[in-house]
């Protein structure tokens, strides 16, 4: 992908995802001319300048803003081409307890996104997705499912503005904060490690999964598609093994809002659903371009219908080997199994 002389912007810059995003362009793109930290976190915008200072990295800014204020997004979406929307409010159990809050980010955050990038020069926006959008049953899963509809809608508004709205969807990311695996990194010197469901399951993607993803439908997309990696699952068991075989292990129940297994194409989404290999891609009931010409361009194969793709019938898993290995090079590179 040729983003020479192109302005980006990424909101929710000052995240897991926001950073490597930021460390991947930066890395892998000559002659990006700018690119934009949008976060309202001003501790994580002070720490982030240290690793990418503006001296070394002349290219790079830092803008505080709340994707609920419509007037600095419009502001900060000037002279930008591509938008990359990783602002949200994610932690399901705070989502439960705090709707309000959640519904404003991630909802009418998703809103001032779209309207911002159709009133500004915005070329493509590639939104963030979860598979807890997918057929959900708790509030950010909710909130994340009626974004998707925005973005994917959005773009039979834009009239004879040629931007390009997509969407991307994957699973837990390996290491990210407030996941699994640094919780259960912390936990394991006290010898008990608090278990959900010994049955549960999760889709498995690293940071840089995640980054090329967002970089495929930046490059790739037609306007309207939700793209699915093809990732594998991990059982909760195996990953409490992984990190601390000799931890006791005390069930405390589902939290609330959670999931068993999740899920990222459900039956009813075959119909629109397409093979593209390395992805799955959901398209629009209704786009504005030519499904044959699609398939035709992406050599993409329809699913069979009543076709589902979720976490406890993956076919393909991680163990508690390969999961070791994942720790080591994505989480913490020292780690070791306490034996």
């Amino acid at each position: 992908m040729n983003i020479k002389n192109k302005s980006i912007l990424i909101t929710g810059g000052t995240g897991s995802l926001g950073k490597a995003l930021t460390s991947h362009i930066l890395s892998n793109y000559e002659g990006v001319r700018k690119l934009v930290i949008y976060s309202r976190d001003e501790q994580k915008q002070f720490q982030m300048a240290q690793e990418f200072p503006t001296d070394q990295y002349p290219q790079i800014r830092f803008l505080i803003g709340d994707v609920r204020d419509k007037d600095r997004l419009s502001r900060a979406f000037k002279d930008i081409d591509y938008v990359i929307h990783a602002a949200a409010m994610k932690h399901v159990h705070l989502a439960e307890y705090n709707p309000d809050e959640c519904v404003k980010t991630n909802i009418g955050g998703a809103e001032n996104v779209i309207h911002a990038s159709l009133e500004t020069n915005v070329e493509r926006v590639v939104a963030l997705s979860t598979d807890k959008a997918c057929a959900p049953i708790n509030l950010y899963g909710a909130t994340k499912l009626t974004s998707d509809k925005l973005f994917v809608a959005a773009n039979n508004i834009t009239g004879w503005n040629p931007i390009k709205f997509s969407v991307v969807r994957y699973g837990n990311v390996m290491g990210s904060n407030g996941s699994v695996i640094p919780f259960f990194l912390n936990k394991r010197n006290e010898g008990i490690l608090p278990i959900t469901d010994p049955n549960m399951t999760r889709f498995n993607i690293s940071l840089q999964g995640g980054v090329d993803m967002v970089m495929h439908a930046l490059a790739q997309a037609w306007g309207g598609e939700i793209f699915i990696p093809k990732i594998p699952s991990y059982r909760i068991m195996d990953v409490a093994n992984a990190v601390a075989p000799h931890c006791e292990h005390k069930v405390v129940g589902i939290r609330p809002g959670e999931k068993v297994h999740e899920e990222m194409i459900t039956p009813s989404d075959s119909f629109y659903t397409y093979d593209l290999g390395k992805y799955y891609t959901i398209l629009p009931s209704k786009p504005k371009w030519k499904v044959d010409d699609f398939i035709a361009e992406h050599k993409a194969k329809k699913v069979e219908e009543g076709f589902a793709y979720n976490s406890g019938e993956n076919t393909e898993w991680e163990t508690v080997e390969s999961l070791r290995s994942l720790i080591k090079e994505h989480v913490d590179p020292s780690f070791e199994v306490n034996e």
